[in-house]
């Protein structure tokens, strides 16, 4: 088993996981039960801690895939600054949930906190969700804008003004990857 095992198989758990809390601590909330905010708890320092080897693990992944055929540097770009962004929210949303677990160990998890945790969880199920998204774009160029039946064409999702006529035919003829490869090379000349 590689790194990009290893990615491909942790990275499901930070993005499953807090979209599988929210309903927890939701329920927790509006029947007030202890349990229950306490196993959204759990679970959420256990999401904080598995972010870390999904995170660690992109690296080593990148290196593994970044030379094979429709992987380009845009893609993975996005998806390793949205991961940096979406790590720190996990860590924080583990810690908060590991204070409260700690603070209220003895008593009941208050409502307020419950709440606090929800809208945490809130943020940090977005920043992974899209960090899942742009991860997916690396690989599956066929979610990519532009791919056949999708619309557009690569020149337009790379910021290109050119979406259709000959632009679009050239983009079917050298494949979607290609085509965002040169409208990125010549968005550069431009600069």
């Amino acid at each position: 088993m590689n790194a990009a095992h290893v990615h491909l198989l942790l990275n499901h758990v930070p993005i499953l996981g807090t979209a599988f809390v929210v309903p927890l601590l939701v329920w927790a909330i509006v029947r007030r039960s202890d349990e229950v905010a306490r196993l959204a708890l759990i679970a959420l320092v256990a999401i904080g801690a598995l972010a870390v080897p999904v995170f660690l693990s992109g690296e080593p992944a990148e290196e593994l895939i970044e030379d094979q055929p429709g992987v380009t540097e845009h893609w993975i770009a996005q998806h390793e600054d949205i991961a940096k962004v979406a790590l720190g929210a996990a860590l924080l949303l583990g810690v908060v949930a590991l204070g409260g677990l700690v603070a209220f160990r003895s008593k009941a998890i208050p409502v307020g906190f419950s709440t606090f945790a929800l809208l945490l969880t809130l943020g940090t199920a977005g920043l992974m969700a899209t960090t899942g998204w742009h991860g997916g774009h690396i690989r599956h160029t066929e979610i990519r804008a532009g791919a056949a039946g999708a619309g557009g064409g690569a020149a337009a999702e790379a910021g290109g003004e050119r979406a259709g006529g000959a632009d679009s035919a050239a983009a079917g003829e050298r494949g979607e990857s290609e085509a965002h490869e040169a409208a990125e090379k010549e968005a550069g000349e431009k600069h």
